[in-house]
Formats: C-alpha cells, sequence, structure tokens
C-alpha cells in the first residue's frame, strides 16, 4: 500500500487539510501528523527550546502540540515512521498561495522541504483565495492532488533528490489545465497596523500584501504569477540549494 504522510500549516482542524486527506485516503494509506495551531509564514523553522507531544485526535490522525510544519515531518519520520519512511509526504491544502519569494515564508513549503531533506519525495499544495470572503471552495485543489498523486503511484516522482513540487490552484478554474512554471518576482511593502489596548499600550498587526509581482528576465515560459491569473495550475519545482551560481566569479573578482 502507497503511504502518505500529510501535513500543513493551517493547524489540524483546517477545512484544506481535511479535504486533502479525504481525496488522498481514497487511493492510498494515509498519515497526518499537522500543528495544533496555526503556523502559517513560520517558514523552515523547527522547535529546539522546548519539548512536542504528539496528541492524537484520530485514526492514523496527530496534532504536534505547538509544533511547526518542519517539526511535524520531522518528528513523524523519527517515530511513527522509524523502520519505514512513507513513499510521499504532501503539505496543505494551504489556505492562500504561495509562490515567488513567499515559498520562503511558507510553513506549507517547508514541510516538503523537511522531507525532501530525509530523501521523502513531497509536494506542497496552496489554494489562491480572495481574504475577504471566508468560505474557500477546496474541491478543485482536491481532484487536483488527487490525481498528481495517482501518477506518482502509476509510476515515478518526477524530480531528483532534495527538489519538491510546489502547487499553487487559482481562485476560479474553468478547465483543470497544468503549467509548469518558475518562481516569479514578488512585490512587497511594510504594511503594518499600529493599535492600542484598553491600557494604551501599543501592539502592531502585519497586513497582507496584494499579489502584485514582475516576471524575471530571461525566461522562456510563466512564472507562477502568471500563470494563476490566466486559470493554470502553477507546478513549480523548487531545489533547496540557494547557492548562487551565477554571482560566484563576480564575487571572486570582487575580493
Amino acid at each position: 500500500m502507497f503511504n502518505i504522510l500529510i501535513t500543513n500549516d493551517d493547524g489540524y482542524e483546517s477545512k484544506g487539510l481535511h479535504a486533502l486527506v479525504d481525496a488522498l485516503r481514497e487511493i492510498a494509506k494515509v498519515t497526518v501528523v499537522a500543528p495544533a495551531n496555526e503556523k502559517s509564514a513560520c517558514g523552515h523553522s523547527l522547535t529546539l527550546t522546548r519539548p512536542l507531544r504528539f496528541v492524537s485526535v484520530g485514526d492514523d490522525f496527530y496534532k504536534l502540540d505547538d509544533g511547526t510544519p518542519s517539526d511535524c515531518i520531522y518528528l513523524a519520520l523519527h517515530s511513527i515512521f522509524e523502520n519505514q519512511k512513507p513513499d510521499l509526504v504532501v503539505s496543505g491544502i494551504n489556505r492562500g498561495s504561495n509562490m515567488g519569494e513567499d515559498i520562503t515564508y511558507s510553513g506549507t513549503a517547508a514541510g516538503a522541504m523537511e522531507a525532501v531533506l530525509h530523501d521523502v519525495p513531497a509536494i506542497s499544495i496552496s489554494q489562491v483565495v480572495d481574504f475577504t470572503k471566508p468560505e474557500v471552495d477546496y474541491d478543485v485543489a482536491a481532484t487536483v492532488i488527487k490525481e498528481i498523486v495517482a501518477k506518482i503511484i502509476a509510476g515515478t516522482f518526477p524530480l531528483p533528490e532534495r527538489e519538491f513540487v510546489n502547487i499553487n490552484i487559482p481562485k476560479k478554474v474553468e478547465k483543470i489545465e497544468y503549467k509548469v512554471t518558475y518562481a516569479g518576482h514578488r512585490f512587497y511593502a511594510n504594511d503594518a497596523h499600529i493599535h492600542r489596548n484598553p491600557r494604551g499600550e501599543e501592539y502592531h498587526w502585519l497586513g497582507l500584501h496584494p499579489l502584485e509581482f514582475k516576471t524575471r528576465p530571461n525566461q522562456d515560459r510563466l512564472c507562477d504569477f502568471e500563470a494563476i491569473e490566466q486559470g493554470y495550475i502553477s507546478m513549480t519545482p523548487i531545489m533547496l540549494d540557494l547557492s548562487a551560481y551565477k554571482s560566484m566569479q563576480q564575487l571572486e573578482k570582487w575580493i
């Protein structure tokens, strides 16, 4: 039986996670280890300053008390899959996109990163949403991930070691069509909101940035943002090697 380990960064109760679990349990054995609380934008962080505890919330379903997605994968591989690794890790379905440099912030992507560090193939999947609307439809995302995982089960994982597939689903999909993309160049602003509590103490909320981007030069394919704007399912291969190879010679000359 094909074994899949699932995590996310929206927490173990999130609708996206449960849509993912329901879809993949139809074709594989699924084990879930997810954060007890929302850990969005926690990046590839591990918890090193306090103990962590698995809490069973269902059959092959655990929450990790105050753990990050990376904690979930790291400890699941150490404890639950100590004798045999899972065949695949899937992280998601995230509420909100993970494109461009947002991948470096993303706890969803980090779950997949942690998996490939341990030589387990991995996919992260995110649903682009309108945050002004409370309800999110994960039906297309669930259909997509089930289709892709079935293809992996029937054949092989398409990427080499230390690379994972980052998938983003548009808000509206007329027809399921895939585009292999590169990570676009996201624009950021310093959007923070200042408030005061009843005692007059100042506090801050970090704001959400609009999905504004530019393409990278000398590319012969769409970036993830462009694909999403055009209604395609974006599939971006992500590698963990962050070395800027093109800048090495320049740095040697400078030093």
